[in-house]
């Protein structure tokens, strides 16, 4: 009895220490809890500076109060100072204040893709120290860098790209940042000289160099040679001149070279042969001269070559094509010479996009080509090939885009018949070819299920408007121009659901103007022309948009204009000029609010003048009569746009419309003076002098016309689909 006593005493004494202990352990947990979230909390000069950002810079989602340590993109390290900004796509507004340099120890920045704007404060980069990385890239920072600003020495990252920054960047400004790996000024607005220094200076580790899309100018300076871990050069759209640097050419590491839209000159030097890592090379758009390096076949790794836009010359180089890594080859708008069928392109099976228009190659299509089983794009326009298109082609079954025009290729149906085999086909332009054959008029063709662009216009085609073209569902564009087609216009016309742009013009057609064209959806109903996707648009090579537009101009055409035309809603160009209607032109015309361009023969409704997006307008040399309207878009427009018209009365022509009957009396039953026919009788032969010089003129100029980039980065001379468009397709350069 004794030892149970004893047994239960003893129990319960070690509950009560167990107890003890358990309690015990709790306090020391909470004082340790206390005294973390004690030191977790952020350095008060630390929160007074973010404190002072958040009011300048709106929706910035900080409390008024608490620990800044735990707002939103904050972090900080164990000695309760902020070293992370972290914000991002916010959609932060506002500029950034001089008490954001207060943040000493802040290593990683990231404010990009918001809308801040003003300039940076004096000093700003050198008050941190220990900053590694810094983005502002995609702002509306303004500004030159501060003069007296430095770089600091750990940081690795600067990206300030896609901003509104000016002035020049001084060699001082990069001085001490001897860990720099990338650096990024692209898209701004600087200026002077590009500071090449920057690798010999202080900054041996550097990876990628971007100045691309500034103002910077003169000739790009030595020492990039000593960027020895250099992989990427963009320098791009800028005004730099002069020929490469020979040091470039030591850059062993260097994997993209990038200077296009500049004005660069010179030969490529042959030692462009050491960049044995070269995977782009990108010079386009400048003005370098003589031939490819005899030994750019040593370039194994190269996968896109894009030299277009510049004066190089001669034969390829064999060796060429042993690039069997090779992806993009754009050569075009240079004036390179000999046959295509020479050059062995079989073994270049990674081929996607090759591009050797306007140039001078001459001989048959290249046969090899078409065992680039990868290739999706092939532009030759514009040389001097000639023979037929042959059934090889039909191996490419990725291919969906083919330009040959402007060449003197035969043979136009058997053409037809070969190509409807590649089924992916979206785009061909076959223009100024198969000169005088007749247009192929097989019932049906089978193929072409995805074609979006056809164009052969130019070719002085005979026959009519073939009946297989009502078969292409997905048509958007076509272009049947400057033939000698005869007939009427189909009115299956008006059943293609994706037909926007239709040039019939200069050619030999009859018949009243069709009113199933009007029943065009894409010109008719905003729903569907929103929801249209022009997948040919994506494209590697041709990239521009067409105006919804419809050229009937320049034949035969009788009939009255249809009331019903008002019902194009959405088209910006018509051409109804030079052909025989007769009577008035519908007043409904003006309900074609979208309209930019109006080219037509009638009287001249008053209403036109409500056309508000009209910035071209012409009826001259027409057989009109009566006053010209005036108010609104009429008063932009030149007399030019009416000579030739001596119906017509108005202040615009200086001629005074004397009464109604004046202007409505036949031409035939006015009474002119023999001095005053005579007068008529020479302005006509002077304006139609004129005329004709100026169409030479402008064709001429069409045809041989570079385009040196500057403006828009993607669109370097375009191949236009039509002749009548001014926005025809255009290649891209990216």
């Amino acid at each position: 009895m004794l030892l149970l006593l004893t047994t239960l005493n003893h129990c319960r004494r070690h509950q009560t220490a167990t107890h003890n202990n358990h309690s015990l352990s709790l306090v020391v947990i909470v004082i340790l809890l206390l005294s973390c979230y004690a030191s977790a909390a952020c350095n008060e000069r630390d929160q007074a500076s973010l404190a002072s950002l958040s009011l300048n810079i709106s929706n910035l989602n900080w409390p008024s109060s608490g620990d800044c340590c735990s707002w939103e993109g904050v972090e900080c390290n164990g000695n309760d100072r902020v070293t992370r900004l972290w914000l991002p796509t916010r959609g932060l507004r506002g500029s950034i204040s001089p008490s954001f340099s207060n943040l000493t120890k802040l290593t990683q920045l990231n404010l990009s893709h918001n809308c801040l704007s003003g300039p940076l404060p004096d000093g700003f980069f050198s008050s941190f120290t220990t900053l590694q990385i810094v983005d502002l890239s995609f702002n509306c920072l303004s500004g030159p860098l501060p003069i007296s600003d430095t770089l600091p020495i750990a940081v690795q990252i600067l990206d300030l790209s896609s901003n509104h920054f000016n002035g020049s960047i001084q060699s001082s400004f990069l001085w001490p940042a001897m860990n720099l790996q990338r650096f990024n000024v692209s898209n701004n607005s600087f200026t002077g000289r590009i500071p090449s220094s920057i690798c010999s200076s202080n900054s041996p580790s550097v990876v990628i160099l971007d100045f691309s899309y500034n103002g910077f100018q003169g000739p790009i300076g030595h020492g990039f040679g000593a960027c020895e871990k250099l992989e990427v050069l963009r320098a791009g759209f800028n005004f730099l001149s002069g020929p490469l640097p020979d040091d470039i050419y030591s850059t062993g590491a260097l994997q993209e070279i990038f200077l296009p839209g500049n004005k660069l000159n010179g030969p490529i030097g042959e030692s462009i042969i050491n960049l044995a890592n070269l995977r782009i090379l990108a010079l386009f758009g400048n003005e370098f001269i003589g031939s490819i390096p005899n030994g750019i076949g040593k370039l194994s790794n190269l996968e896109q070559l894009l030299l277009h836009i510049n004066k190089l010359n001669d034969t390829l180089p064999q060796s060429l094509m042993n690039c069997t890594n090779l992806k993009v080859l754009n050569l075009r708008v240079n004036n390179f010479v000999g046959e295509l069928a020479a050059l062995d392109f079989s073994k270049l099976q990674q081929l996607i996009t090759v591009d050797l228009g306007n140039n001078y190659f001459n001989g048959s299509l290249p046969t090899s080509l078409f065992s680039c089983k990868a290739l999706n794009a092939i532009r030759l326009a514009t040389n001097q090939l000639e023979g037929e298109i042959l059934p090889d082609i039909v191996a490419l079954q990725s291919l969906s885009f083919l330009s040959l025009s402007n060449n003197s290729l035969t043979n136009i149906t058997r053409a037809f018949r070969i190509l409807r085999g590649c089924k992916n086909l979206i785009t061909i332009i076959l223009s100024r070819n198969f000169y005088g054959e007749a247009m192929p008029d097989a019932e049906s063709f089978e193929g072409f299920q995805n074609l979006q662009i056809l164009a052969f216009g130019g070719c002085q085609l005979t026959g009519q408007i073939p009946n297989w073209l009502m078969e292409l569902t997905k048509l958007e564009v076509l272009d049947l121009s400057f033939n000698k087609l005869t007939g009427s216009i189909p009115s299956w016309f008006g059943r293609l659901p994706n037909l926007f742009y239709l040039d019939l013009s200069v050619n030999f057609l009859l018949g009243d103007f069709p009113k199933e064209l009007i029943g065009l959806p894409k010109l008719t109903s905003q729903q569907i022309a929103e929801a249209a996707y022009h997948s040919y648009l994506e494209l590697p090579v041709f990239l521009a948009h067409l105006p919804p537009a419809i050229y009937l101009g320049n034949n035969s055409l009788s009939g009255y204009i249809p009331v019903e035309i008002g019902q194009f809603k959405l088209i910006h160009i018509l051409d109804l000029s030079g052909n025989s209607f007769p009577g008035t032109i519908p007043d409904q015309i003006s309900m074609l609010t979208n309209l930019e361009k109006l080219d037509l023969s009638g009287k001249i409704p008053a209403s036109l003048k409500n056309l508000h997006f009209l910035s071209y307008f012409s009826v001259a040399n027409n057989n009109l009569l009566g006053p010209i309207p005036a108010g609104g878009q009429f008063d932009t427009f030149s007399s030019s746009s009416y000579e030739g018209n001596p119906g017509l009365c108005g202040p615009i022509l200086q001629r005074p419309c004397l009464d109604s009957s004046s202007t409505t009396r036949p031409l035939g039953s006015r009474r002119r003076s023999p001095n005053t026919k005579l007068i008529v009788g020479l302005l006509f032969g002077i304006l139609f002098i004129i005329g004709v010089i100026s169409t030479v003129l402008a064709l001429w100029m069409l045809s041989n016309r570079r385009i040196v980039p500057r403006g828009d980065p993607d669109i370097f001379d375009s191949e236009t689909v039509s002749v009548n468009s001014t926005s025809g397709l255009s290649t891209e350069v990216g």
